[in-house]
């Protein structure tokens, strides 16, 4: 039994499959230990401390996901995502730390705030063509068919 489970694995890495599913599933080495961080500081093994690193590695991992689903070129509109990864970290030590200092959320706001002007001014800038034939369309639709006021 042992040879032929070593034979159907030797198999399986000559045909590609754990290629395959490692180029697909590679953020799991990124969500899992994101998700340990959390399982453990809740379980009150680690202190709130590890929510950050953990809160980065599941949006992070989130992300991966994302461009492997996606491609790799929509990176070029998700990339405020890895200043979203530190903000959501410093939020969520803000929301179960003990102590409730003020500044470690101001510091999750503002680089929130900072990744998600970034977010609209990159879908404007990837996007805005389309946005404005949008505009350009409904305008001209509502000219078209708007009632005529009699004078």
């Amino acid at each position: 039994m042992v040879f032929i489970g070593l034979a159907v694995v030797l198999l399986l890495g000559k045909l590609g499959v754990f290629q395959l599913i490692f180029s697909f599933f590679w953020p799991l080495l990124l969500l899992v230990p994101g998700l340990l961080l959390h399982v453990f500081y809740f379980n009150r093994r680690i202190s709130a401390g590890a929510l950050v690193p953990g809160g980065m590695f599941i949006t992070y991992a989130v992300m991966f996901f994302f461009c492997n689903l996606f491609g790799w070129g929509s990176m070029s509109y998700l990339w405020p995502g890895f200043l979203l990864g530190i903000a959501i970290g410093l939020y969520e030590l803000q929301l179960f730390e003990r102590s409730r200092d003020r500044s470690i959320w101001m510091a999750a706001m503002v680089l929130g705030g900072i990744s998600a002007g970034f977010f609209a001014l990159t879908v404007l800038f990837k996007l805005g063509i389309y946005v404005i034939a949008l505009i350009l369309v409904i305008a001209g639709l509502s000219m078209i068919f708007r009632k005529r006021r009699l004078l």
